[in-house]
């Protein structure tokens, strides 16, 4: 009976230390100064082959939407919302509605007005759900910080 437990033990041990952790979605942050007093925050997501992230524009009753939100600053003002290129689009049965996403590979683009001279640092958070054709993930939220 013991050697049997401790069997049964050893397939469990061997079978979580198996387990993969899913991570299909990699960020990066960049910023390009315009001129003296703008600039550009680039924010990519690069996503492995069989996976979308969702659009910023996704109703509320709709799955998990990509979530941008940047720490207040004296340094800096926002200009306008965070932007996106065109997402893929296709009704959803499940939520009953069309919902935009991206595949492969992603860029926002968040404009600033520098306020203060010299070298300054953007910080804020992100949030996103991440799908394929068979599960999604929990959505998770990311901080981040880019120097301009």
């Amino acid at each position: 009976m013991k050697k049997l437990l401790i069997f049964i033990a050893f397939c469990l041990l061997s079978e979580l230390a198996g387990a993969q952790i899913l991570k299909p979605v990699k960020w990066s942050y960049a910023a390009k100064r315009i001129n003296s007093k703008e600039a550009v925050v680039l924010i990519k997501a690069t996503i492995e082959n069989g996976w979308h992230i969702y659009s910023q524009n996704i109703a509320a009753n709709g799955p998990t939407r990509t979530v941008f939100s940047f720490n207040p600053s004296k340094d800096f003002t926002l200009v306008g919302k965070t932007l996106e290129p065109k997402a893929v689009t296709h009704f959803d049965k499940m939520f009953d509605m069309n919902i935009g996403y991206f595949e492969k590979e992603v860029v926002f683009q968040q404009k600033i007005n520098i306020k203060s001279k010299g070298k300054i640092t953007i910080k804020g958070k992100l949030e996103y759900g991440t799908c394929d054709d068979h599960q999604c993930l929990p959505p998770e939220e990311i901080v981040f910080n880019v120097s301009v």
